[in-house]
């Protein structure tokens, strides 16, 4: 058997990271199991899809790696199937129009309340004579279209994550409704389930896996499947992404789109990395940095955990910091650029590069994220600097003017500096105002960074110096 599996989101919104986790452990069976990866866009909700969320969805995919090898096909283009396979089950007696209000529906539901009884549909409907739907259509109502449901039916299967999962079906709440209200005779918009299960059926999905929040979706999935004599896929549910309390990461907890998290400033490589892990465990459980390719080489469902997986932003800042060390600095300075950009930092891309460089050789081996480099590349560009109270409280020491006006008087500021040369003036103001090395070094870099901490001092110099900027901050300090 040839594994299929798919990737079906709704385009109704960004793409959630629960979405994003969901396509890693697909793409990964996919490739352990040298089968297909297949993008479904699931766009029957019209009033809630939007053509920006589904560009979203394929930039986010695209960005983390999640190559797939058919698709993108979209549900909206497959509407005449799904009225052939609702018109089939209501030739099969298996299916019904349903003429409910949703006041009768509320009414029915508040009764079950004041009686403590679960929500359910009681299947009033279900054996209409052909006189009575005539009299419920004279009096324009707009039927549905219900998925009649044996309350008496055990639906069992056997999850690859989870074991054997039995649901009755007298859990499912009543007769499922697969498609929306239409006028007449026709058959309106299809609802999830039976989209769902048209989709795999007819593009051959041999695993479905998904989220535990869909285990009562399998079950009403399972029957449909059956009554439409298909072959059932494996089923798969996995994990659920937790906030710090337990409860199911949601937009309350702030950041939850990948597009969000691409913004904030971690790399692709790393959240699908953290991704991966968020549910699924390597053989070696000590690793804890690999690539999707390498991770695809040892995923297996026996390693997937069933408890919820909590999301830990310190392991994720942890994990996106060691791509970011580990990076060429030619590539870190193409992620870091688009950054500078958006922060109005004025340079130019062609004679700066080589400038460009050297500060992402610089600040690179401390940023976190890549957003940091905003904060810690901010005093290269700026003209002029406030310091902040210890890098004042420094200049302030008896010396500190001595040993800027000696540094002056051995710069020559129309020349460039290079490392050697910065090292050199050290030796020399040292020598000359017979002060302490470290008295003139916190000196220099309170001058130059308006701070006595930060990234290494003569680097920082060389580069400040090529942009003409040393030269405005020692004037501003020894002119008062």
């Amino acid at each position: 058997m040839s594994v299929r599996v798919r990737i079906a989101p709704s385009p109704t919104g960004n793409l959630h990271i629960g979405t994003a986790r969901t396509a890693v452990f697909n793409w990964l069976f996919a490739r352990n199991q040298g089968g297909k990866f297949i993008l479904r866009i699931e766009d029957t909700d019209i009033e809630r899809s939007r053509p920006e969320y589904t560009q979203n969805i394929l930039d986010g995919l695209q960005w983390l790696g999640l190559d797939w090898d058919e698709g993108p096909f979209f549900q909206s283009k497959r509407l005449e199937l799904y009225a052939k396979i609702i018109q089939t089950l209501l030739d099969k007696d298996l299916a019904y129009r349903c003429y409910c209000t949703s006041e009768e529906l509320e009414q029915m539901r508040e009764a079950q309340k004041a009686k403590n009884q679960a929500p359910r549909y009681d299947n009033r409907h279900r054996n209409l004579t052909p006189s009575q739907q005539a009299a419920f259509e004279a009096e324009g109502r707009e039927p549905v279209i219900r998925f009649k449901i044996d309350d008496d039916r055990e639906i069992a299967w056997n999850d690859l994550v989870r074991g054997r999962v039995v649901w009755k079906g007298s859990d499912l709440g009543g007769d499922m409704v697969v498609a929306r209200a239409s006028s007449g005779k026709e058959i309106g918009q299809p609802l999830y389930n039976l989209a769902v299960v048209a989709d795999d059926i007819d593009m051959g999905i041999t695993h479905v896996i998904r989220g535990e929040d869909h285990i009562a979706n399998t079950a009403k999935q399972i029957l449909l499947y059956e009554a439409l004599e298909a072959k059932v896929p494996e089923f798969s549910h996995t994990p659920l992404i937790l906030n710090q309390d337990g409860r199911k990461l949601s937009k309350r907890d702030g950041v939850t789109s990948i597009s969000d998290f691409q913004q904030m400033g971690f790399t692709a490589p790393a959240l699908a990395n953290y991704m991966s892990l968020l549910g699924w465990t390597p053989p070696d459980s000590t690793q804890e940095i690999f690539s999707l390719s390498q991770a695809a080489e040892q995923f297996g469902f026996e390693r997937v955990n069933k408890a919820g997986a909590k999301f830990d932003w310190d392991k994720l800042d942890w994990l996106n910091s060691q791509y970011i060390h580990q990076m060429p600095v030619v590539e870190l300075t193409d992620l870091l650029i688009p950054y500078w950009q958006e922060a109005g930092y004025q340079f130019n891309l062609e004679s700066d590069r080589l400038w460009l460089e050297q500060l992402t050789a610089l600040i690179g081996p401390s940023l976190t994220r890549l957003k940091d480099a905003i904060d810690q590349a901010k005093l290269f560009f700026a003209p002029t600097i406030e310091a902040d109270e210890e890098a004042k409280a420094q200049l302030q020491q008896e010396g500190a003017i001595t040993v800027l006006q000696a540094i002056c008087e051995q710069v020559d500021f129309d020349q460039p500096l290079t490392a050697d040369r910065a090292q050199e003036i050290i030796k020399v103001v040292t020598k000359e105002t017979k002060l302490k090395k470290g008295l003139i070094m916190r000196s220099l870099r309170a001058a130059l960074t308006g701070a006595v901490h930060g990234p290494d001092l003569i680097e920082s110099w060389v580069l400040l110096h090529q942009k003409g900027v040393d030269r405005i901050r020692f004037e501003n300090i020894l002119n008062g």
